[in-house]
């Protein structure tokens, strides 16, 4: 018997070589608009059950105002709501003071790290600070003063949404797991996951911002980076309710970059392979304008992979005539966010009268409303 290679040997070899994108069976693969269309509502329903959202449960009730804050220029609310029945979702409400309402809106979605405090300019204490700090540069608040009222939600498994592990019997020597791998590995036995719970709570965050008469949410956005650029993406797919949005290191390809190094457990989704790659995936954001940023050298979301990806994004577009509806702002950095043309994009795409318009509907599934 010939000795085996070492390759032969890793079991990832032959998980890549089952590792087919382009022959999916949900890959993009349309070639004229009425199909690529039938292909959107076939596959955003499936997309929302393998992610779990019909075995998430639901609930309904007003939202709570806990906090307020006058800074100067907007007012920031910080508001509590109920999205299951055993789930509140703490909300930054960030309201432009100079502007006439009802106000366009924008989803502010973090990423890792102490959670939405980072983004609406507080420090971990809750402490106020002037100046932009960190990768997140205090983008909702950059957000508010272009003219948006900002709706930022502390996502699952950060901030005060970290899971309580002192319980865990110290004696036995158990490390302490992180939330999000801890709420990972729970959802997968439950056969849902972190993506689907988020997404969930992003609706959810809608219906409540759509009862708000201050609010103009026909003119919907949604801007996040890393962790918030993958809830960014997959919120898009799923909410057509959000007309437009910014991803900010994340948008690249799964197999150059969570496939290809280390990543947080809450990135992933078992069965997503299904759905071929990262492009696949914006043909169900097509024809909503989608600006992409990524830093030339962000270690995690490689510069070559997302040129790789946007290129491929902009095929998927061209089948619905709008392929230049995915702008880009490549700029020299690293993991961090950019901002040099995101606002300005959010301002022209969701001042248009054609963008303001519903042409479809959320996906709709089967959902215990608790």
């Amino acid at each position: 018997m010939k000795h085996p290679s070492n390759r032969d040997l890793q079991p990832a070899t032959a998980l890549w070589r089952s590792y087919r994108p382009a022959g999916a069976p949900h890959a993009f693969t349309a070639t004229d608009v009425q199909t690529a269309r039938e292909w959107q509502l076939r596959t955003r329903e499936a997309l929302a059950k393998c992610i779990g959202l019909d075995r998430i449960a639901s609930a309904d009730g007003p939202a709570r105002v806990i906090e307020e804050a006058d800074r100067g220029d907007y007012v920031r609310q910080k508001l509590l709501l109920r999205t299951g029945p055993h789930t509140l979702m703490p909300v930054y409400l960030l309201l432009p003071k100079d502007r006439p309402a009802p106000h366009p809106v924008v989803l502010a979605f973090h990423g890792h790290g102490y959670g939405v405090k980072d983004i609406v300019g507080l420090w971990e204490n809750g402490a106020e600070r002037s100046t932009p700090d960190g990768y997140h540069k205090d983008f909702a608040v950059a957000l508010c003063r272009a003219g948006f009222a900002v709706a930022a939600p502390e996502i699952s498994c950060f901030g005060e949404r970290r899971t309580d592990f002192s319980s865990l019997n110290a004696d036995l020597g158990q490390p302490v797991p992180s939330t999000c791998t801890h709420t990972a590995m729970l959802a997968f036995h439950l056969g849902i996951s972190v993506v689907g719970i988020r997404v969930h709570d992003g609706m959810r965050l809608v219906d409540y911002l759509e009862t708000r008469r201050d609010l103009d949410t026909r003119r919907l956005g949604a801007m996040g980076i890393s962790g918030g650029g993958m809830h960014t993406l997959f919120s898009t797919c799923l909410d057509t309710r959000i007309r437009a949005c910014v991803i900010s290191g994340y948008f690249s390809t799964f197999r150059d970059s969570i496939l290809a190094m280390s990543h947080c457990a809450c990135n992933f989704v078992p069965g997503l392979a299904e759905f071929g790659e990262m492009h696949d995936l914006a043909g169900l954001i097509a024809p909503r304008p989608m600006l992409i940023e990524a830093g030339s050298h962000d270690p995690i979301f490689p510069i070559r992979a997302v040129r790789a990806g946007v290129a491929k994004a902009r095929t998927v577009y061209a089948v619905f005539g709008s392929r230049t509806l995915i702008e880009t702002d490549y700029f020299e950095g690293r993991h961090q966010i950019s901002g040099r043309k995101a606002y300005d994009f959010l301002k022209r795409v969701l001042a248009a009268p054609s963008v303001a318009e519903k042409t479809d509907s959320p996906v709709e599934i089967d959902v215990d409303r608790g």
